[in-house]
């Protein structure tokens, strides 16, 4: 499957998916359809599939457009069939998806919004997981809890290590910034910390990570390790507690 990354507002990365086996093109999370449309006319491709992984505008602004002009399918969470425009196709936790010849899985992985799900292709390695899980780091909780997040987050840290993850969007640098101060220790982290910041002076994305990398470096996904808990001075606390109060830490950095 190809994947290519179409950068929108100030930090969004929007993706346009085509299968090669069939043709069927598709965009998650196409906030901009401006954006969107100049992409497919530069390639030459029709669309065939809308995936949101969740409600807010700057994922979902260019749907209605889209389907308009194009007829595609308008694909998301059936929890979110109030808030997201023209939805034709709406999915829960473990449903699939056909994309041509691939096959999408729904995670549900609220936390970040009550309805927000994430579309894993296993045969492409790939999994889009909209404003849950960012590279370094993890999405605010604007309707959920701690709880209900970290459950999330550990859903999508069981997915094989080498499945790429392409979040909303570019927010890794400041993340990086942020992890060190929680996980000074790790050695790992501090020299993707600075290849971050070069890949981010010449201009380039730092989409998409892996899972397995993110095991390792994002602290959001380690709350249940003992060095990140003794770090910040709970150790042996309920993974739970300790997700909040990084997430915390975070809020104001």
């Amino acid at each position: 499957m190809e994947i290519h990354l179409v950068p929108a507002f100030a930090d969004n990365y929007i993706y346009l998916l085509r299968d090669p086996a069939s043709g069927a093109v598709g965009v998650v999370d196409p906030g901009d359809a401006k954006s969107v449309e100049a992409e497919l006319s530069r390639r030459g491709w029709t669309l065939t599939h809308i995936f949101n992984t969740h409600h807010h505008n700057d994922h979902i602004g260019g749907n209605h457009d889209l389907k308009t002009r194009t007829g595609a399918d308008v694909i998301g969470a059936r929890a979110d069939v109030a808030r997201i425009p023209d939805m034709e196709t709406c999915l829960g936790e473990g449903e699939t998806i056909s994309f041509g010849s691939q096959t999408a899985r729904v995670l549900f992985i609220p936390g970040h919004t009550s309805g927000h799900i994430a579309f894993w292709f296993p045969e492409a390695k790939a999994v889009f997981c909209g404003d849950t899980l960012f590279a370094l780091g993890c999405g605010r909780l604007f309707e959920g809890t701690p709880a209900q997040m970290w459950d999330s987050l550990k859903k999508l840290r069981d997915l094989p290590g080498d499945t790429r993850v392409y979040c909303g969007h570019e927010y890794t640098l400041s993340n990086a910034r942020f992890a060190v101060t929680i996980e000074p220790g790790n050695a790992e982290l501090q020299a993707r910390a600075k290849e971050i910041k070069a890949t981010r002076d010449r201009g380039e994305p730092t989409i998409p990570t892996t899972i397995e990398l993110e095991r390792r470096t994002n602290p959001f996904l380690r709350a249940d390790v003992a060095e990140v808990q003794a770090s910040i001075g709970m150790a042996g606390a309920d993974p739970v507690e300790v997700f909040a109060e990084i997430r915390r830490r975070k809020d104001s950095f």
